[in-house]
């Protein structure tokens, strides 16, 4: 069993008193803990805590991001709202609105099922990125949350213990990643790992244990170097050792690397005041110690999308055991360990500047949020968007500029037209060509770390095309240009049916006003389902209707096409050919023979003659349950491979309850050359079901049919009846 520190309500206000002394803040924190206490009076968690034990984790852990005010009393009342059943109206009368919609915020994604075998997955994550792009302070408290969970995850049942480690590991890291919180990310990976492969966790703890002592000694010695170097320079520092986790070790094993092979568990971090000093450091270090090549990261220079900043180096230190060292300001220190929740206000005096402060923060920095937000006013699944979301937002990037210098996130694989979707819609559509590091680059071209991209546009270019939808690697890029493409195809089919319609109308001699009477609008429009004219128009000049359809609708009183086709398909008298020449029966030539209506054979199916008492030979399909197991009374028959002759089949056909499904069938039976003779529809719960009966000449015709009804849209199944 873990143990962890008992937090109290005195404990977490001092906390808080660090990072901000106003004393209505505090009576206010006060406040949602009493109301708190006595919601969850009596209850108990999984652990045998009093309940309360969770909300003052959870305050506690956003302390450390130095959270506001808001946050932390929305933290600490967000099981209130969920589990004890107050209402949204009841908390809204004691506490502000802001705190409210924070509470419910989080309990909107607390709600959902987390079954990540279903499409819920896909629900919580779109969920999940709403609520970041509405708010990142939901989502902060969401992890700080899961992450006091993970911690006491040991009290689950086992099954319970893998289903939520996977959930964290696979929907919230990734996100911690994104915010840059790598202290989190860190606690998060280890605990994941140790409930999902606990062998491998407790081999790799038991490994560190191991060599603890060597490993500190060996620290200690290069700290006290390294340090005894920078009080020569006059350079102020601080420096830590800083322990590899569980994790970040794992995956060096699973990559197939030895234990004594991995370096990097022997680091050191190095705390300066400026970032001038940050060079300074690096220089010495390098003066003193060989660095290993091609170990060297700049992201002062050029820092991560997530705020982070740091030097990194490695280099040959004390015995010429390898040091991973990373330099770095306090400030950047802050921003690594606690990512963009660290610019929440405790440098700032006014608490209520809070969400102000942040909410610039997030839109001058998180560029990854402002690509979301854009997603989703697209009009896409939502399986789409998250897929969008992983793609390009959770894989890794390159980084590539501007002219003027800024710093442009892209996933691997981009080319020019992804960047200029990036920068601007328009300046994407007006794009003409581009040029990477002062050379003219073609449009596919892949873009790689560090290349200036400039991108030429001209105010006369007609747009993108259809094959830049083949070039481009991002959602955003594919989707803007589908907009754009949408917008262009619609102006032409708008053009296109109303110039249709009105030439069908003149053939057949019907006045443009007298058809488009509002009565007549107003019925069409509402069978169609459509809102005006101009929708129509580009329904028809896209092919989605018919014009037969609709002047049929309007010239027969209104009555749809689909209803007049039933009246003549439903109860339809279908007439039994001849089948005197077409089958043939051995030695037999004069006896009468019947085609079976259980299951209406046609030519090229396999048949069998069966002996009836008195009315001859009735042929069925072999494959027909009435006569599958019946050997006696039965005699050889075949068909005659000259006839023409048409003959009755059954189709079963499994479809969407939609009301065009039907036109589309018949269109399909008259270009394969089947006539429709009688139609029964067969409504099901969640389908209906649609029996066929067609005239055809042989069993080739109708597997060809059948699979061209099957490729069509809201189509489930096709079989051959059987009666």
């Amino acid at each position: 069993m873990d143990k962890e520190t008992k937090i109290t309500i005195e404990k977490l206000l001092a906390t808080v008193k660090t990072y901000n002394q106003n004393a209505e803040d505090l009576e206010l924190i006060q406040k949602a803990y009493d109301y708190a206490y006595q919601h969850h009076l009596g209850e108990k968690r999984k652990t045998g805590e009093d309940f309360i034990e969770h909300p003052l984790q959870v305050a506690y852990i956003l302390t450390d991001i130095k959270a506001d005010t808001e946050t932390i009393c929305a933290s600490l009342l967000h099981d209130v709202y969920g589990d004890a059943k107050q209402t949204e109206e009841e908390l809204g009368s004691v506490f502000s609105k802001e705190i409210v919609s924070l509470v419910t915020g989080l309990q909107s994604i607390n709600r959902l099922s987390f079954d990540m075998t279903s499409n819920d997955k896909i629900r919580l994550q779109r969920k999940i990125f709403v609520g970041l792009c509405e708010d990142v302070r939901i989502i902060i408290m969401k992890l700080a949350s899961r992450l006091h969970n993970m911690r006491t995850l040991w009290a689950m049942p086992l099954e319970k213990q893998k289903m939520v480690a996977l959930e964290t590991q696979e929907i919230l890291i990734p996100i911690v990643n994104r915010l840059g919180m790598s202290k989190m990310k860190g606690e998060l990976e280890d605990l994941c790992l140790r409930y999902l492969k606990p062998e491998a966790y407790f081999s790799i703890v038991e490994q560190l244990n191991r060599s603890k002592e060597e490993r500190d000694r060996e620290v200690k010695n290069m700290m006290d170097h390294v340090s005894e170097l920078l009080h020569e320079a006059k350079i102020t520092h601080e420096i830590k050792g800083r322990s590899k986790s569980v994790y970040g070790i794992y995956k060096k094993l699973d990559k197939g690397k030895k234990f004594s092979d991995i370096y990097d568990i022997l680091a050191l971090r190095i705390y300066v005041n400026t970032e001038e000093e940050c060079y300074r450091v690096l220089g010495i270090v390098h003066a003193k110690y060989k660095p290993l090549p091609k170990r060297f990261k700049d992201y002062i220079a050029m820092p991560k999308t997530n705020l982070y900043q740091s030097l990194h180096t490695t280099v040959f230190g004390e015995d010429g055991l390898l040091y991973e060292i990373q330099i770095r300001t306090y400030e950047m220190d802050e921003i690594a360990e606690r990512g963009i929740a660290s610019h929440w206000a405790y440098k700032e005096n006014n608490a209520n500047d809070v969400s102000k402060l942040m909410k610039n923060v997030m839109e001058q920095k998180l560029q990854f949020y402002r690509s979301l937000i854009e997603l989703q006013k697209e009009e896409i699944t939502e399986e789409e968007f998250v897929n969008s979301v992983k793609n390009d937002c959770f894989k890794e990037n390159v980084y590539v500029f501007t002219p003027n210098g800024d710093v442009v996130e892209l996933p691997i694989g981009s080319t020019p037209i992804d960047f200029a979707y990036r920068v601007h819609s328009a300046i994407g559509d007006k794009m003409v060509g581009a040029i990477v590091n002062n050379n003219i680059v073609p449009l596919n071209y892949e873009l790689k770390d560090n290349d200036i991209v400039k991108i030429n546009t001209n105010k006369s270019s007609t747009g993108p095309n259809y094959e830049w939808l083949l070039i481009a690697k991002t959602s955003q890029a594919k989707n803007k240009i589908r907009a754009f493409l949408n917008k262009v195809d619609k102006e032409t089919y708008l053009k296109r049916g109303e110039d249709l319609l009105k030439e069908e109308l003149r053939r057949k001699k019907i006045s443009i006003t007298e058809f488009f009477k509002e009565e007549n609008s107003k019925e069409l429009l509402s069978f169609l389902k459509i809102d005006s004219v101009e929708e129509l128009y580009i329904a028809i000049g896209s092919n989605k209707i018919t014009l037969a359809s609709i002047i049929n609708f309007v010239l027969n009183g209104n009555t749809p096409q689909q209803e007049l086709i039933l009246k003549k398909t439903q109860n339809h008298t279908i007439a039994t050919p001849s089948v005197k020449t077409d089958i043939l029966v051995s030695g037999a030539d004069e006896i009468k023979v019947n085609v079976a209506l259980c299951c209406k054979p046609i030519p090229g199916d396999e048949i069998i003659g069966y002996i009836t008492k008195g009315a001859g030979i009735r042929v069925h399909r072999k494959d027909c349950p009435n006569v599958k197991e019946i050997e006696e009374r039965t005699i050889a028959v075949h068909w005659n491979t000259e006839t023409q002759n048409k003959y009755p089949c059954s189709l079963w056909i499994q479809a969407a309850k939609k009301e065009d499904i039907l036109l589309s069938i018949l269109k399909v039976a008259s270009n394969n050359g089947i006539s429709v003779q009688n139609m029964q529809t067969i409504p099901k719960t969640d389908y209906n079901l649609l029996d066929l009966t067609v005239l055809t000449t042989n069993k080739e015709k109708i597997t060809k049919f059948e699979n061209e009804i099957c490729s069509l849209p809201d189509i489930y199944a096709v079989q051959r009846g059987m009666k």
